[in-house]
């Protein structure tokens, strides 16, 4: 049987992250910020009315992503992780 992770976020090409699974979201003083869904569109252009949450202002200011998605570091045989 296969486990599905907890928690997945989602990067949308020139758009939001996406966030699916029991996560609680912070703001920058710590407090808890209110979800009305299980998922969860984050802001990363930076120009959204409704922060942390996206609100779709990247269409306007034409927000554009790197095409490449980042893979982590192949693991070392017997090396440290980092």
């Amino acid at each position: 049987m296969t486990t599905r992770p907890a928690v997945v976020l989602t990067p949308c090409p020139d758009g939001p992250i996406l966030v699916r699974g029991d996560v609680e979201i912070r703001d920058a003083a710590g407090r808890a910020v209110p979800r009305r869904r299980a998922t969860v569109a984050l802001c990363r252009c930076g120009a959204s009315g409704i922060k942390p949450f996206c609100d779709g202002s990247h269409k306007a200011i034409g927000f554009r992503t790197d095409d490449e998605v980042p893979r982590p570091p192949e693991p070392v045989p017997g090396g440290d992780p980092r």
